[in-house]
């Protein structure tokens, strides 16, 4: 029964909770009606049109945005949500990445310093006790949205006046460009957290939304230079990776 009325776009009393009811009326409308983008109508209005509690639509929308269907923006209301991008686990650039999708990449560089780094960061680029290297934030948007947070370490020694060089471009292209250094092997390790109130500041997302991140350090001829986490939009992202039954090397763990 509950399911014929959900076809027809009515919530009844019955066995089926009404939320789950208006979940999946709400489902049917965003994947049949709505493109990617489109704001959905307020909780005191779908309470109105489908005769149900604020509580009962704000569970619906809840279920739907833990889903990846919805997403919020801080102040400005729940639209349907923009498709993922794959994350492929390859060393690129994000602004070379962002250009392949056709997407305009910025960066605003948040702070910059010549300063002791934590004790992994220095055993990553094998920085004697009490060395300094050079610490980088920076966000980085795609046509004006931002997508991620980056706190990078770099080694000191080939990349002498790094933080005097205009930050806000690829990093990448600039070692290239202006120190001769190409990346020629990474290791990347992967994890899922909430956001802080801060990154989730920075990012237009609620604090407690689900991030991707990537811890990356990354060498050039065998000499660790950068040491990168980035934490990612979990709405926007996801992970593809191609899998085979070959068994893996035996490595240790990332420092």
């Amino acid at each position: 029964m509950a399911g014929s009325e959900v076809a027809a776009g009515r919530v009844v009393d019955g066995p089926t909770p009404k939320h789950a009811q208006l979940r999946e009326i709400l489902r049917r409308t965003i994947e049949r009606e709505l493109p990617p983008g489109s704001p959905i109508p307020s909780e005191r209005e779908l309470a109105q049109r489908y005769g149900v509690s604020r509580l009962t639509v704000r569970s619906a929308i809840g279920k739907l945005v833990e889903e990846g269907l919805l997403t919020r923006a801080r102040g400005k209301g729940t639209f349907t949500a923009t498709r993922r991008m794959d994350l492929q686990l390859y060393l690129s650039s994000f602004t070379n990445d962002m250009r392949r999708r056709g997407l305009v990449p910025t960066t605003k560089v948040l702070g910059l310093a010549a300063e002791v780094p934590p004790a992994p960061t220095a055993n990553a680029l094998g920085l004697a006790p009490g060395s300094s290297a050079y610490r980088l934030t920076r966000l980085r948007c795609a046509d004006g949205v931002p997508l991620a947070l980056e706190l990078g370490w770099y080694h000191p020694g080939p990349l002498p006046g790094l933080l005097d060089q205009d930050l806000t471009q690829s990093l990448y292209e600039l070692l290239a460009r202006h120190y001769d250094l190409r990346f020629d092997h990474g290791r990347q390790i992967v994890w899922a957290e909430a956001a802080d109130r801060e990154t989730a500041r920075l990012l237009g997302i609620r604090a407690g939304d689900p991030l991707l991140v990537f811890r990356r350090i990354s060498t050039t001829a065998g000499d660790p230079v950068e040491d990168i986490t980035s934490w990612y939009r979990g709405d926007r992202y996801q992970v593809t990776m191609d899998l085979d039954p070959t068994l893996p090397a035996e490595h240790g763990g990332m420092p």
